[in-house]
């Protein structure tokens, strides 16, 4: 069993953010302890909106740099601050602007669809942004005629080609922890608990053989949902492990497995309640982005609620 951290770590961070007036968002694949000292957790683009709306001055962004990003492009007032600059992404370092602009060279007519999961300076040079639970509804948003350069992941562009029947190049890019889970990880699994019911997210490596086996394809705030409102109560789970630390705590009398152990994120592991109090006492590391990039990429943001909407 793990072991409470120290009162007087929690209590710091919580006596600084009253001081700082700011508010702590932790993505759901973050450590267990950090989730529980949030005021919100969940998805990466749902974070950065109720940090906009709310009143505080500092966001403290407990995720990956792209994140942090998006919520400096969404609340350009506030202070935004990730506390290990280190936490990168392995999927949104798969592609930059130079990569992009070749390839849009080579496709002059194509319309890009970004997945949220790309710098401030990839979503800048896109037409629209999307999320794996809003991918599918973008993509129908463009116009039939037009073909589609879908980037970063290729798993989760696969799968809204296979939805869509749209005409769609991939970028062969992807999340090394999707990657590494395997078929055979859930056909073990599922050979094992015959009864559970498995959950998948869209950038799983093995999605499309995977799909004949999923009960439900979501992105983690779907997958957290999903796992409240089920009537099921033994659950495998095809993400990082980080997510099982909420879905256990909202729903303690249903059991939430990892169809693989080694699905770990060590950057999303990076930050620590440590590393979150550091942050908040010396105002650091502060994310910024340049105006004109700012103002691109909102433009693709603001395209991609739009189409998600209607």
């Amino acid at each position: 069993m793990k072991t409470a951290p120290p009162a007087d770590l929690v209590d710091g961070i919580l006596r600084l953010k009253e001081k700082r007036n700011a508010v702590i968002l932790a993505h759901n694949y973050q450590l267990g302890e950090v989730q529980d000292v949030a005021d919100f957790t969940g998805d990466s683009l749902a974070l950065t909106q109720k940090a906009a709306a709310s009143d505080a001055e500092v966001i403290v962004f407990c995720g990956v740099h792209f994140m942090a990003e998006t919520a400096a492009i969404l609340a350009p007032t506030k202070k935004v601050l990730i506390p290990d600059l280190e936490a990168g992404c392995s999927l949104a370092a798969t592609v930059d602007v130079s990569q992009l602009r070749d390839w849009k060279a080579r496709h002059p007519n194509a319309v890009v669809v970004a997945y949220v999961n790309t710098t401030a300076a990839v979503k800048a040079e896109s037409d629209y942004c999307c999320t794996s639970s809003n991918a599918v509804q973008v993509v129908e948003s463009v116009p039939p005629d037009k073909e589609i350069l879908f980037i970063p992941d290729m798993y989760l562009g696969r799968y809204v080609r296979e939805k869509t029947k749209r005409t769609i190049h991939l970028w062969p890019g992807s999340c090394h922890v999707h990657f590494r889970i395997h078929d055979e990880d859930i056909e073990a699994q599922k050979k094992a608990h015959p009864g559970a019911e498995l959950l998948v997210h869209p950038e799983c490596g093995c999605l499309t053989s995977a799909l004949k086996h999923a009960d439900f394809v979501a992105s983690t705030s779907g997958m957290i949902r999903r796992a409240a409102e089920s009537p099921a109560r033994e659950f495998l789970v095809a993400t990082e492990t980080g997510i099982l630390h909420a879905m256990r705590r909202q729903n303690p009398d249903k059991v939430f497995l990892p169809v693989a152990e080694s699905a770990e994120c060590s950057f999303m592991k990076k930050i620590t309640l440590e590393k979150v109090l550091w942050s908040l006492e010396d105002m650091k590391h502060r994310v910024t982005v340049p105006t004109e990039t700012a103002a691109k990429a909102r433009r693709a943001i603001d395209r991609m609620m739009a189409a998600a909407a209607g």
